[in-house]
This record gives structure tokens, sequence and C-alpha cells, in this order.
């Protein structure tokens, strides 16, 4: 079962996303079962409180049970109240209409949520990653999948550093997942690098994600959809996780890729408030990365972000920001550092070479954020006053190569010659 809809121009309408809705749920059988909808959490661009009004307008009543569980991933789980506002609920509201629907928050490092899916065999893990890695891969889920008859995924697509495209079967992974299988794709798109990665439909951490939820043994559904520059709705397909996410992937890559004809020596991407500390605000080097001329540099303007990490913060700091053979060159120094962690250092810190325990990053990365210079000196970033910053003095330069980037972040930029 495939439903769905596109447009070239304009966005669909709610009236559009409840018709489809109502379309493919006319074609399950939903009475009297059970069902649980992982909805992505405050970091991701969606019209989530519109999915959760259709849901229970058209299923709320059938089902015996409807409850939602936020796909955070390893960010800081969400609480009560925040999950109700970004649903768009008042806790009067719930208590008042909606008490029967139950909201749960992932945690990805408590084991008491967790339950292994299954193991994706080494000689599998080797084959589709081209001999990173060779390990079984234990996959372990939040254990509530398991308690419900149909899980569907409401999620948007927009291109990603791990994964080429966010959405589908991202949403168990690391969605809701444990950190085995979360540190193993993570570090496998960092070896494979970002500007490689990043908005490529079919590369090998999907191949993993796709395999990992083959494992989770439950009835899945899955809402794809892409989400303008607006907030409005270019496309939703929903069926199955991959098939709907395909269909969503290429009107994500002409809505979330721009591919322009020359580099920049200077970029300056203002970083949306959604994104809180580094290890989102990061996602500005990301999508920026490729249009950054070698010797360039990059700043990641967000004032209001003054952590590098709330959930990883000290492991960070330990380590600092650095390219990917910085790592690879020193495995011996840092086999036992998490890998999520790696991936994550390499990925703001950029490609570029290590040799002979000197670092040669291919750019520079600044944070002009709430976070003091020493800790940018201790991390290995560079630091620039966010406050001292005249944008008069970048804007309307771009024949000068420097560039400013509004809502840094979302829009994947590549050039116009890495063009498939």
């Amino acid at each position: 079962m495939l439903v769905g809809k596109g447009v070239e121009s304009g966005q669909l309408s709610a009236q559009d996303v409840y018709d489809l809705s109502e379309q493919a749920f006319a074609q399950i059988e939903l009475r009297k079962k059970k069902v649980l909808v992982l909805i992505p959490d405050y970091t991701r661009h969606a019209p989530v409180n519109l999915f959760f009004r259709v849901l229970v307008d058209l299923i709320g009543k059938q089902v015996k049970a409807l409850d939602f569980l936020v796909a955070s991933g390893t960010h800081q789980p969400m609480s009560l109240d925040s999950i109700l506002e970004h649903v768009g609920l008042t806790p009067q509201e719930y208590e008042r209409k909606y008490s029967r629907f139950r909201f749960f928050a992932h945690a990805h490092d408590d084991p008491r949520q967790l339950r292994v899916a299954g193991t994706i065999p080494g000689e599998e893990v080797e084959l589709i990653s081209d001999g990173l890695f060779s390990e079984d891969l234990t996959v372990t889920v939040n254990k509530r999948l398991y308690d419900y008859d149909l899980v569907i995924v409401v999620g948007p697509v927009v291109p990603h550093e791990a994964a080429g495209f966010a959405g589908g079967n991202k949403y168990f992974f690391p969605g809701v997942a444990g950190e085995e299988i979360i540190n193993t794709f993570h570090w496998i798109a960092a070896v494979i690098t970002n500007p490689v990665i990043n908005g490529l439909k079919d590369n090998p951490v999907r191949q993993i994600l796709n395999r990992g939820a083959d494992l989770i043994d439950v009835e899945k559904l899955c809402f794809s959809f892409v989400v303008q520059e607006n907030g409005g709705l270019a496309c939703l397909f929903i069926g199955s996780p991959q098939e709907s996410w395909e269909q969503a992937v290429d009107y994500s890559a002409r809505h979330h890729i721009q591919y322009l004809a020359k580099p920049f020596r200077r970029i300056i991407g203002i970083v949306p408030e959604i994104y809180k500390d580094i290890w989102l605000a990061g996602k500005a080097m990301y999508k920026t990365e490729p249009i950054v001329a070698d010797g360039g540099e990059l700043v990641i303007y967000a004032p209001h972000v003054t952590e590098l990490s709330y959930s990883h913060g000290a492991a960070i700091r330990e380590v600092g920001y650095h390219v990917r053979d910085y790592f690879v060159k020193q495995w011996d120094r840092f086999a036992d550092t998490p890998k999520l962690i790696m991936a994550h250092s390499t990925n703001v810190r950029g490609i570029g070479e290590y040799e002979d325990g000197v670092e040669l990053p291919r750019i520079s990365v600044t944070l002009a954020t709430g976070i003091p210079a020493e800790v940018c000196q201790q991390v290995n970033l560079g630091y620039m006053d966010p406050d001292g910053i005249d944008f008069s003095q970048w804007l309307d330069r771009e024949n000068e190569g420097i560039l400013v980037v509004k809502n840094a972040g979302q829009v994947l930029y590549r050039l116009k010659q890495d063009q498939v």
C-alpha cells in the first residue's frame, strides 16, 4: 500500500493531509488495535501538531490505544509539558479532552527501556560497510514498540550527514534505538565523510538502517513528507517506511539541495533557534561544507547556543573536534571512545589530513556563539564574538566570495560540478 501526493509548486493543504491519511487508513483494519506513533522531537522542522490532529480525528476513536513516542535518538528527552506544546496542546486541553492518548520520551541510554530486536551478522556488516566493520551488530530498540499492533512513523525527509537523507527507517535508528547501532552507523558515515554521504540516497548507512528495521517484528506504516522553507508540505507519501521514504527523497532533493556555481572563501551560517547546542547547530557545517573553498572559513553564528552538547558535552570536551584521520591514524588511542562522539567531532571539523602528528583541516570552523573563547580553543575550534558581528559587512558580497546563509542547517549546498 502506497498513498501519496506531491506538488511542483505551491503546497499541500491540511485537507490534502486529511484526505491522503483517510485513504491510507481505509486500507488497514484498525478496529480495537493498539497503535504507537513515532514523532520527531523539537529539533526537526515538521508540523507535528497537524499530524497529531489528523491521527486523533481519523483513528482515535476506533483503535484500542493511540500513543505517541518521541523519537529523540540521543537528544535530551522532552518533558511531558514540552511534548504537549510540540503537538499543539495545553496541559489543560490535554487533561480535558485527550488524556487517553499517552506520550512517552525515549532514552537511548536506559537499558530498562530497551529490547534486543536481533543481530546483523558480522559478515553482512562487513559487506555493507565495504570492510569498515566486521563485528556482529546487536540491534536494540525501545521495547514499547512490541506492545502495539501497529507502529506509525511520522517524519520529515531532509538531507542528513549520517544517513544521506533523514526519515523512514531512521526514525527507528537512532530515533528509538540503543547505543550500539547508533554508534556504528554514525561512524561508518563519518569515515565515508559528510561531503560524500550527505544528500546521497543509496548508501551503506541506509542499508544498515533498513536491515535493522527488518529485525523489528512489528507492523509498520510511515508518513514521509518534505517541509518547504515556508513550513508548507511539498509532498506526503504513506506506506512502508522504505517505500514512502523513497518517494519523498526525490522531493527533498529538489527542495533541500541547492547547487552553486563556485565556492566561497567565507560563509556565515545563521543557525535557527531550534538547534540549541553545537551537537545540533553543527548542521550549519554539515550543510555548507561542500561550498567552502579550500583554506576558507565557516562561521557558525548562534548567539543562543551556550553548550557543545547537553547530552554529550563532557565527552566532546575530552576529545575535541578533529578531522577523520586524526582518529583513524591513532586508533589505539581512541579505540574506547564512543564512535558517535568521534563521528560528531569529525563532521563538525570537516575533512582534512593528519600526517606525522600534524592536523591539516581543509577549512577553518569558527563559533560565534555563547560558548566562551577558552572552550572553543580547548576543543580545537575558532572563536568570534557574536556581538561584534556587523551583518552589513557580510551581506551582498557574494561576488567577493562571502556568503550569508540564513536558517543554516536545513538546505544542503553543493557545487554544480558535483551534481549527479
